[in-house]
């Protein structure tokens, strides 16, 4: 599919799934687990190992959801939501905690506009908290 914009053509990449960017420093777990799950369900899944490399993903490619693992989180909640909301306005942000994260933590979060989910993440959870995916 070719745009043409500013006297220059932009060749867009056709999406056929729904696609998952999943920020995890445990790709491999990650992609045994979630990714393949994901992929039988038709779900495509995009990895990237902290946010750095999840923020330039997002900028060439097109997603449904967020997934972050918030062991790779340098950024306080607040200011994590406006850096996605800026890069990837309106897609669905989910924070994957350990199971003894605490209350506090999990509700910062939920207050920032994630949806918080505990792992190991399931794909059904993603359906769940994100309809439509």
């Amino acid at each position: 599919m070719l745009f043409h914009g500013f006297g220059s053509i932009i060749e867009m990449k056709e999406v056929p799934m729904n696609r998952v960017l999943v920020i995890d420093q445990d790709a491999a777990t990650t992609t045994r687990t979630l990714g393949l799950a994901c992929l039988k369900r038709g779900i495509g899944v995009v990895f990237a190992g902290n946010v750095c490399e999840g923020v330039r993903l997002l900028l060439e490619t097109v997603v449904d959801l967020v997934l972050v693992d918030v062991a790779t989180l340098r950024l306080t909640p607040r200011e994590l939501a406006t850096l996605f909301e800026r890069v990837a306005p309106r897609v669905p942000l989910v924070v994957a905690v350990r199971p003894e994260t605490s209350l506090d933590t999990r509700v910062a979060l939920e207050l920032a506009g994630f949806r918080v989910l505990t792992k190991p993440v399931t794909v059904e959870e993603l359906v769940e908290k994100v309809p439509g995916l």
